[in-house]
């Protein structure tokens, strides 16, 4: 993983924008201009192209470098070259605001866009942000109405609250030729990434919590014998609820896996801006997610929290009751601990994340599971919580399964204060289109970068082994996230104003509860009552609606 440091060591890596441009990028570019006379002469060159890229640096043969992002972003230059002149944003000046962190994204987008800025001229300041510092400076930005970014890096949950007040520029249809709208999957079409029926959005992220699990621990013969031994009646291997979770983690402790202390799943009990709370929910959907009802954290009709209802206290307890299995000093883990200091670096043998893990357990030189890792949707539940009946439901079709579509994916947005200037608008949406764009997605979500498949044609097998991985091994991975994206009780959040204050305030409570300092049903009770009045402060009649509007309900 490049940390900040190593790219700041590089700053002269800029090779010639103007001349590197060969092969089947040359290809492209000129097709998109129509130099190129048909259709499969065009469709040859973006393949040809797409091959190219994502053998920058090749799949397992070491993490990308920031001459890579560049060499990328350059190759990825033909649509901006047929829309943009060369230098005619000179003297436009851009600031970006998103997160600079262990999933790179900012030090990305550095790189992909500085071929751009040399080619067009313009130049982009960076507004760097933690994971944790992300939603505070976001919200203080909506709360106060001081926009001081042209460009935004953000989910869609946040889209309440900044397309809601206006603050986005609507995307032009340029824009919207220029990246394949059409392409993305069918979860992220309308009304994701649009507001009051405009769209805003240039999704260049998909989400969804997918199950990631150590093939080796769940195949070796001693652990197998060991389980059987123990008394249980069921063959070893990979679980399929949260309740075969709780017992192998239990099992788990005190274990040894290729002489390393075994351990089972890894909870994040540590908050984490309001993001650490999608590890719960990954834990409560498919108790609190009936298939009967769209809504899982707020009764749709009154905007009464269901935090806590039983299915979301079976999960707050379930952490509880895992914790003292799982490794010394876990309640001091966050979401980034337990995915890359933990589960890359060898320790665990299960846990929640987004597509991350899979990217850099096979193309990141800090991992050492790339060739034991494994992947599903999210566990069931033996039976599921009924909100309109207060029981729990035992389904005739088996577990209850609800993938949880964590944060709707990332996206890139235009802010509107660009709008009183033609031309700082345009580069504002060009930056924003390059970003986006089809063939350079491609080697996004192939490579360590926090972005996962978000399009249609991101799901051609071949493309991934020819780049280099297992074609087992990334089968299981991409069918995890098909399989959540297309779940028929797939648990979708809503894209609500206030919606990481909730989350927040949640986690703030979580951790007290996680200390011992309050039972699981007293803490969540506490999140509720929180929850309820800043529903009564944000307005509940709006929020209903909205809330509704978002489940589709």
């Amino acid at each position: 993983m490049v940390k900040q440091q190593e790219h700041d060591q590089h700053p002269a890596l800029r090779p010639n924008r103007r001349s590197v441009l060969k092969g089947a990028a040359s290809a492209a570019a000129l097709g998109t201009t129509g130099a190129l006379g048909t259709f499969s002469e065009l469709a040859l060159a973006q393949a040809n192209l797409r091959a190219q890229i994502t053998q920058i640096p090749g799949v397992g043969k070491g993490a990308p470098t920031d001459a890579d992002w560049q060499k990328v972003g350059e190759l990825c230059l033909g649509p901006t070259k047929a829309s943009v002149k060369e230098g005619e944003f000179k003297g436009v000046e851009l600031s970006f605001m998103g997160l600079n962190n262990q999933n790179l994204h900012n030090l990305l987008f550095r790189g992909f866009l500085k071929p751009w800025e040399a080619y067009t001229g313009a130049k982009i300041s960076w507004i760097d942000l933690a994971q944790a510092d992300y939603n505070p400076r976001l919200q203080q930005a909506i709360a106060t109405g001081t926009v001081d970014f042209d460009i935004l890096e953000m989910g869609a949950p946040f889209e309440g609250d900044v397309c809601g007040k206006r603050l986005a520029s609507e995307m032009p249809d340029w824009v919207k030729k220029q990246i394949d709208i059409d392409d993305y999957v069918d979860y992220l079409k309308p009304p994701v990434g649009t507001w009051n029926g405009k769209t805003y959005r240039v999704t260049i992220d998909g989400d969804c919590h997918n199950f990631n699990y150590r093939t080796d621990v769940f195949s070796d013969p001693a652990l197998a014998k060991a389980w059987k031994d123990a008394g249980n009646s069921t063959e070893w291997g990979v679980p399929k609820t949260w309740q075969q979770v709780q017992a192998v983690t239990k099992f788990l402790k005190g274990k040894k896996i290729k002489n390393q202390n075994a351990f089972g799943y890894l909870d994040a009990p540590k908050p984490w801006g309001g993001f650490g709370f999608y590890f719960l929910g990954s834990r409560a959907s498919a108790y609190a997610k009936h298939p009967d009802d769209k809504a899982w954290l707020f009764d749709v009709e009154t905007m009464k929290p269901r935090i806590n209802n039983p299915a979301w206290v079976r999960a707050i307890q379930d952490v509880i009751d895992a914790l003292p299995f799982e490794p010394a000093d876990q309640l001091n883990a966050d979401p980034n601990t337990t995915g890359f200091q933990q589960f890359l670096a060898g320790t665990g043998s299960m846990i929640p994340w987004w597509g991350d893990i899979g990217q850099v357990a096979k193309a990141s030189d800090t991992s050492v599971i790339g060739d034991v890792v494994g992947f599903d949707i999210l566990p069931g539940s033996d039976d599921v919580y009924n909100s309109k009946t207060g029981q729990w439901d035992k389904l005739a079709s088996g577990p209850n399964h609800a993938p949880n579509c964590a944060y709707l994916g990332w996206g890139v947005y235009v802010m509107a204060r660009v709008n009183g200037d033609e031309k700082k608008h345009k580069a504002a949406w060009s930056a924003a289109a390059h970003l986006g764009g089809k063939d350079l997605s491609l080697w996004m979500v192939m490579y360590p970068s926090g972005f996962q498949a978000h399009r249609t044609s991101h799901f051609q097998f071949d493309e991934w082994v020819a780049a280099g991985y297992d074609r087992k091994y990334i089968t299981s991975y991409l069918n995890s996230q098909l399989a959540s994206y297309n779940h028929p009780n797939r648990a979708v959040e809503p894209r609500i104003p206030g919606i990481f204050q909730y989350y927040s305030i949640a986690e703030d409570e979580l951790t007290k509860i996680f200390a011992g300092k309050v039972d699981a049903q007293t803490g969540a009770n506490n999140i509720a009552a929180a929850w309820e009045k800043l529903t009564d402060q944000i307005g509940r009649e709006r929020q209903i609606g909205l809330y509704k509007a978002s489940l589709g309900a």
